[in-house]
């Protein structure tokens, strides 16, 4: 059995793994870091991820006279994610997020050489008003990819002599006697030999536990509608199998585990990195969601941008698992994107000037592109064509153009001359967003779809995707591990999403959107200061 020692062993090479060692090795610690990935791969998903990130306090929100302040952040997060009173540690968290963000996360990165994009977004609004009350979602540069390849440089630089990776490991266990930890065992998944890790200080930071739609199934809250398929969005290798050992094991508490930030439209990656990947679509607003038969969904429309954690709810509850949006080449020009870096070049190699006149002029790029790559993206010049090829996909007669014309000229009809279109609330939605000079940038003015010179149509099939989970193993402040009666498991840490990133579930059942990776990066940080006594 090969063995490779060190002071710390860091379980996991995402975000919050990389974060960890990072600063466990700029305080003069050897650290182990041990990923199942490849080396290209390195990262994890925050190597695919977008970057948006909800800050509070910053100086881009007051440049943007945003009124911001920890403690109207921290009564937004509690409202929203409908936190209990009496959940300690999740609450402790997102305060501790709130109080924190500015500097332990937004100034920490402007350090690192990692920038942000000169506006402000708002995000998660909620159906009443009772999501975010202000803008807090700061977009990173070059997307989460720049940002995590360059925290990677930053680790290898630290970590000269005293690093070592090892990618293509599987840990099967943790190595304890006494009380007390002294590493972990893995398979090199190349070769079937097994390695032994020691190190007294293990850091958990494998990722979420519902990766697997095994898991997400088996997790999933009874009192919520659950589709027939799903697409992942999710990382498989987060399969939740660790939380399971430590909980087995060790005592671990794994809580708010059926909790999870999904999403309601996506799609299947024409590329896939692995099977049942889905593409995450930001859906437009200004597209009519349809059901199945070509119906729009009601009795209140679906709209993005307000409540995700109920979008996903009615589009679970639909009788077959895929919905539709149907919209016109006009509104997707301006409004259709895909979350993640890699739909978003413009963003990711930082060309601003091309970001600009995409923005001012439409993305005519993706929306070109999706239609030579994606059988879900579905162009025709007539409805009733439309029609025909959504059922050609669906090998259905589910659409009948009858219907799917008569859903057009009933939202179109609101448009006719004495009529009040803001009377609609998918309509009024939309006004207000626009409201947001951002949001006004990427938000079609409302109209009808059948207006001429808009076409042609567009209808794009849909379904559920996974993603995030939003429980994880129980932590404290200090990012311990903590057993069934509240004590913290000697030498035992876990950090960013395997722990819900932070408390074990800190957003309750709902997020305010871009709370993920600064949560990996704050509970990374909070691990590594105690682990060091800084």
């Amino acid at each position: 059995m090969t063995v490779t020692a060190s002071d710390t062993l860091v379980i996991g090479g995402g975000l919050a793994g990389i974060v960890t060692a990072l600063e466990l090795l700029r305080a003069g610690k050897s650290v182990t870091l041990v990923d199942r990935d490849t080396p290209e791969r390195f990262g994890g998903l925050a190597l695919w991820a977008f970057g948006g990130m909800a800050l509070v306090g910053t100086p881009l929100q007051a440049k943007m006279k945003i009124p911001d302040t920890p403690e109207r952040a921290l009564a937004d997060w509690i409202r929203f994610g409908e936190l209990a009173a009496d959940e300690h540690w999740p609450l402790a968290w997102a305060r501790h997020y709130v109080e924190h963000s500015r500097a332990q996360v937004y100034d920490w990165l402007l350090a690192e050489g990692i920038k942000f994009m000169p506006a402000v977004n708002l995000v998660e609004r909620g159906m009443q008003g009772d999501g975010n009350s202000v803008a807090r979602y700061h977009i990173v540069w070059g997307t989460s990819r720049f940002m995590t390849l360059r925290l990677a440089e930053q680790l290898r630089a630290a970590g000269e002599g005293r690093l070592t990776v090892l990618h293509g490991h599987r840990v099967t266990a943790l190595e304890h006697a006494g009380g007390q930890l002294s590493g972990a065992v893995a398979i090199d998944e190349s070769t079937g030999r097994e390695v032994r890790l020691s190190a007294p200080t293990v850091v958990l930071a494998m990722g979420g536990i519902n990766g697997s739609h095994e898991e997400a199934r088996r997790n999933w809250p009874a009192d919520r509608p659950l589709p027939k398929t799903m697409l992942n969005g999710a990382h498989p290798f987060a399969d939740g199998r660790m939380h399971h050992w430590a909980a087995d094991h060790l005592g671990a508490q794994i809580t708010h585990a059926g909790e999870m930030w999904n999403y309601a439209a996506g799609i299947p990656h024409p590329f896939p990195h692995f099977p049942g990947h889905g593409l995450s679509l930001i859906p437009c607003k200004s597209a009519l969601w349809l059901n199945h038969r070509g119906e729009r969904i009601g009795p209140e429309p679906l709209v993005t941008g307000f409540d995700t954690h109920w979008l996903c709810q009615q589009v679970a509850a639909q009788e077959k698992p895929w919905t539709w949006q149907l919209l016109n080449r006009r509104i997707a020009l301006k409004e259709f994107a895909i979350s993640g870096a890699e739909h978003n070049p413009r963003i990711r190699d930082r060309q601003f000037l091309r970001f600009v006149k995409e923005t001012l002029l439409g993305n005519h790029r993706l929306v070109d592109q999706m239609a030579r790559q994606s059988p879900h993206f579905i162009v025709a010049d007539t409805l009733a064509e439309l029609a025909q090829k959504m059922n050609a996909l669906t090998a259905s007669l589910d659409i009948r153009p009858e219907v799917l014309q008569a859903t057009a000229n009933a939202f179109d009809a609101l448009f006719a001359p004495g009529n009040r279109p803001e009377g609609d609330a998918q309509v009024r939605r939309i006004l207000q967003a626009r409201e947001w000079r951002p949001d006004s940038l990427r938000t079609c003015k409302p109209a009808p779809l059948q207006q001429p010179g808009a076409g042609p149509f567009i209808a794009i099939q849909t379904q559920l995707i996974t993603r995030k989970s939003l429980g994880g193993l129980q932590t404290d402040l200090q990012s311990r591990v903590l057993d069934g009666r509240g004590q913290p498991v000697d030498g035992l840490y876990c950090v960013g999403e395997a722990a819900g990133f932070g408390g074990g579930g800190t957003s309750g059942k709902r997020s305010l959107e871009g709370t993920f990776l600064p949560g990996c990066i704050l509970t990374a940080k909070a691990a590594a200061r105690h682990i060091t006594g800084r």
